[in-house]
């Protein structure tokens, strides 16, 4: 068998070598199912991003803080206003608990350390303002991970932004400017549709 292979060209080697090592490199590729779910999300992101509000929206958030977060444009319009004052932690930190509550029971543990470990232990990066009965007792969850071991700690960021953040939300220039948009595109949209009909008119008149 080692002298058949030895026989052979050259050429014929190397383009086995190359096959080897492309199989090998495909063998080694990892599972494209989560960074196929990260860019989905990610576009999702950007696309609501670029989106612009309409009217009924921006009204609607004006109704209650629970329409804000229910909405996916409302949380990118919130989540920008919360960037302008360094307070975007608690929107993250709220959309985190979210997602946790989602997550297969056999990466809870692991998956509630990333967020204690992010958002509320000693040093975290991102730290959220949580009293300290309501940090410990959340420390104490995590070691014992469940679904709802964030819930009380969750509901505080919530109350946190609501009471807050969305107060001056409803009186920002970002706000302010998008109803002021709004406003701009439906009188141009009832100026239009005048113009439309006046010329419409004038036609039939012209045809009488």
């Amino acid at each position: 068998m080692c002298k058949g292979l030895a026989t052979l060209p050259a050429t014929c080697l190397k383009s086995a070598k190359d096959i080897k090592h492309k199989i090998s490199f495909l063998l080694q590729k990892p599972e494209p199912q989560a960074t196929d779910q990260k860019q989905m999300k990610e576009k999702s992101t950007t696309a609501a991003a670029k989106r612009v509000p309409n009217r009924a929206e921006v009204e609607k958030w004006k109704e209650s803080f629970s329409h804000v977060l229910n909405s996916e444009m409302g949380r990118t319009v919130f989540t920008s206003f919360l960037k302008s004052e360094f307070s975007e932690e608690n929107m993250d930190f709220w959309m985190a608990c979210e997602d946790y509550k989602k997550t297969a029971p056999t990466k809870l543990a692991t998956r509630a350390k990333q967020i204690y470990q992010k958002y509320i232990g000693a040093e975290a990066p991102n730290e959220v303002n949580l009293d300290a009965a309501t940090r410990e007792k959340t420390r104490q969850n995590v070691e014992n991970a469940c679904p709802s071991c964030f819930d009380d700690a969750q509901k505080m960021i919530y109350t946190l932004m609501e009471k807050d953040s969305y107060r001056r939300f409803l009186k920002s220039k970002l706000i302010q400017d998008l109803c002021q948009q709004q406003s701009n595109a439906a009188q141009e949209k009832k100026e239009k549709r005048s113009c439309d009909m006046a010329d419409s008119s004038q036609v039939l008149a012209g045809g009488a």
